[in-house]
């Protein structure tokens, strides 16, 4: 049944240290939008840099970072695990940075820190780094902690209902002769064992997806989807089949990716709305 629904972006921020942790928070949004989405009319969208950044030239890393997922985000989860992170020109780390751009733009930062057996090969100057900047961090709020992932994605969960109840969104409302067709599209992967070798040591391989949630009032009909490029290194797995796509639903589109692409990754979204055909590219690569 379609529904209008407020979409608000949650960016996870972390260093390179924490990706379990980074998988959890991002399962805990997902899992909070199967059991939420529809009765509070919220879709939360989470933003890794690492699958939803776009590659651009012009700029330092982290300031590209900053403006397509800190300016653009509605929540930050900030997770520090033994890492401080690799600094910037502008601060001690990425992560810092873009924690201290979020609370200059006066979004929610929640800010947790793992409290599991640091590693055998901890890197103690970026140990120290991080022990000195919560404890400057700790005197501007209130911290969080976790020691396993399960523990973390309770707390996210807990956050989430915290925000919904505060940001005071109200129930959207469809506005006649002003509903529209608006894509949200947002590239996924997760690593993931494929097999074991003689050692009994895991190999991996990486699984991609793209995931399209249409954040408009209007149902997007006869959608069909398509790579661009003769070299693209993506691959679409789907049959063609044209499908709908309702107002605040999001699907899931299964892609292979291959080695050696020349073309740009992008992906092109045909659909009918109001009895016109419509067109329109996304970068995900």
């Amino acid at each position: 049944m379609a529904y209008t629904a407020n979409v608000l972006r949650v960016m996870i921020a972390s260093p390179s240290d924490t990706i379990e942790a980074r998988d959890a928070v991002e399962s805990a949004v997902y899992g909070w939008n199967g059991a939420n989405a529809q009765t509070k009319r919220t879709i939360l969208q989470p933003w890794r840099w690492e699958t939803a950044s776009v590659p651009m030239l012009g700029d330092h890393p982290q300031s590209l970072i900053n403006s397509q997922g800190v300016d653009e985000s509605d929540v930050v989860f900030a997770l520090f695990g033994s890492r401080l992170g690799s600094p910037t020109p502008d601060a001690v780390s990425g992560t810092v940075a873009e924690i201290e751009r979020a609370i200059e733009q006066q979004k929610p930062v929640h800010l947790y820190f793992s409290t599991a057996p640091l590693p055998n090969d901890v890197d103690t100057a970026q140990l120290e780094g991080l022990r000195t900047f919560r404890a400057e961090i700790g005197q501007r709020g209130l911290l969080g902690e976790f020691s396993n992932v399960s523990q973390l994605e309770h707390e996210v969960w807990k956050a989430i209902e915290f925000d919904i109840a505060n940001l005071s969104l109200g129930v959207p409302i469809l506005r006649p002769g002003a509903r529209e067709v608006r894509f949200s599209v947002q590239p996924q992967q997760e690593r993931e064992i494929r097999e074991y070798d003689k050692n009994g040591k895991p190999r991996y391989s990486t699984r991609h997806w793209i995931e399209i949630t249409n954040t408009g009032d209007q149902d997007a009909e006869e959608v069909v989807f398509e790579p661009v490029g003769e070299h693209s290194s993506m691959h679409l797995i789907t049959d063609g089949t044209p499908t709908t796509v309702h107002a605040g639903q999001t699907r899931r589109l299964n892609v292979a990716m291959s080695m050696g692409g020349s073309d740009p990754d992008i992906l092109r979204i045909h659909w009918r709305e109001n009895g016109e055909n419509r067109q329109r590219d996304f970068h995900v690569g």
